[in-house]
């Protein structure tokens, strides 16, 4: 018997793939299949063609049955955890049997824990780390992300004897220097930083056991390619691979599986889907008015708490400065900005002492802010996978958020490829008095739209409009 999250992953594959009716408690399948929930604890499926009948068994998995170690299962109980997310279900048995594994989940549905649960069960069990060595290795591709993961070691590793470290830039390296000399359990790096300290001999890979990618489809895109190759010149052949992201492209599943070895894929819903946890919705603007609708959104409906997308630094750090002359607290985050800068603009939008963060796409990995209800995408990203990890910013373990996209005429080709990739065309309401003077046309799934041909760079004010930055 088949436990509840194969049996809802299952069911997930048939509502979008095979479902033609929906009636009560039975779910007939274009392929001849029904499904019928039985009391609250079974459920049954036949399918006439071929002839197949098969029993699951509904019962709540909890983390106990997993085989975790039960100092690990004290932490997950601490945390007020019993029931794994799917992702968890399927990928700790995975990680634990030992062979590599590459696993897609939406952002906000608990995959971190996925890889962090099982490495530590594996740790545990063997001899501490000696002098300069390193035992796993985790690669990251922002420093948000990169800390966020050595908090999750921290919080589920709190009742076991492990040694982890994180490394990235934008610090002083002397004192992860001095914390590398004494060897390493858990290491979770930046790709620059973690390249710096190999060549200054600062780290050892000879007894390495695992490696993993987290947010794989970002670091093996062609930007880091290069550098995670020279990486894994260092590691030893003889290792376990662990690849998890919320997407996987096709190019990018061809080159990841010609890194690591026969790997064990496993996928919770449907490729490149958006969360259903998130309500989208864009509205039409001219370009020249996104920054005064996005401050009357905030003002009419009381927005305390906002992350902003923006596609540029620069147009990041206008915003902020723009929406303080308005009287909203705003700060912005991006890669130019110091680590303790960043971390400060992050802690204070947490707390809640600025209610508008606007940041590049470098926050849209990793960042986890408890109960955000809004993000706003004020520029579509020019990579469609990017728009469903920036609306994975809500919405999360659970909870309900909403994602709203400020989308202008010249947009049109950014818009019509999230829409083919999520395979979802996306709400779209007007606000009133911002009705654009260039109208958004109406396009259907994979329909073909002129990309608008490069411009030489106007003036340094290109980013504002008739009131204030675009």
């Amino acid at each position: 018997m088949l436990r509840p999250v194969a049996l809802s992953w299952h069911l997930e594959q048939a509502q979008t793939e095979h479902a033609i009716q929906t009636t009560g408690r039975h779910l007939i399948l274009a392929n001849s299949a029904i499904l019928t929930l039985r009391c609250r604890s079974k459920a049954t499926v036949w399918r006439n063609d071929p002839p197949f009948k098969e029993v699951y068994d509904l019962t709540p998995m909890t983390f106990d049955e997993l085989g975790l170690d039960p100092q690990i299962l004290r932490a997950i109980q601490e945390k007020g955890y019993t029931t794994p997310s799917p992702i968890q279900a399927q990928a700790i048995p995975a990680v634990m049997a030992g062979g590599d594994v590459m696993a897609a989940a939406q952002t906000g549905t608990g995959k971190t824990a996925g890889f962090t649960l099982p490495l530590l069960n594996r740790l545990i069990k063997g001899a501490r780390a000696r002098d300069q060595q390193v035992r796993t290795l985790i690669l990251t591709p922002t420093r948000e992300l990169a800390a966020q993961i050595a908090e999750s070691v921290t919080t589920y590793g709190k009742h076991v004897k492990l040694c982890s470290n994180v490394i990235f830039g934008g610090v002083p390296a002397g004192p992860q220097l001095k914390k590398l000399r004494q060897g390493t359990d858990i290491l979770i790096a930046t790709p620059g930083r973690l390249l710096d300290l190999i060549n200054q001999g600062a780290m050892k890979f000879d007894t390495l056991e695992v490696f993993i990618l987290d947010e794989a489809d970002r670091m093996l895109d062609m930007g880091f390619i290069h550098d995670i190759k020279k990486i894994i010149s260092k590691l030893p052949r003889n290792r376990q691979n662990l690849m998890f992201s919320a997407t996987f492209s096709d190019d990018i599943r061809k080159l990841a599986k010609g890194l690591i070895n026969n790997p064990t894929e496993i996928s919770v819903s449907p490729r490149n889907s958006t969360a259903g946890s998130v309500t989208q919705y864009l509205i039409p603007l001219e370009r020249t008015r996104k920054a005064d609708a996005l401050v009357e959104l905030i003002k009419s409906n009381d927005w305390t708490q906002t992350l902003v997308f923006s596609r540029t630094k620069r147009g990041a750090n206008k915003l902020a400065t723009y929406f303080e002359s308005q009287g909203i607290s705003a700060v912005a985050i991006h890669s130019n900005k110091s680590q303790n800068a960043r971390t400060k603009a992050l802690s204070n939008f947490k707390a809640g002492k600025v209610k508008v963060l606007f940041a590049t796409d470098i926050a849209a990995r990793g960042i986890d802010i408890d109960d955000l209800p809004q993000v706003v995408n004020y520029d579509l990203p020019e990579q469609a996978e990017d728009y469903i990890h920036r609306i994975g910013r809500t919405g999360r373990a659970g909870l309900t958020g909403q994602a709203i996209s400020l989308v202008s005429a010249d947009e049109l080709h950014l818009l019509v490829d999230i829409e083919k990739l999520t395979q979802k065309l996306i709400e779209r309401r007007k606000l009133a008095g911002f009705e654009p003077h260039t109208p958004l046309p109406e396009a259907e799934l994979g329909a073909k739209v002129p990309r608008p041909q490069k411009k030489a760079p106007a003036s340094r004010n290109r980013n504002f409009g008739a009131r204030g930055p675009r």
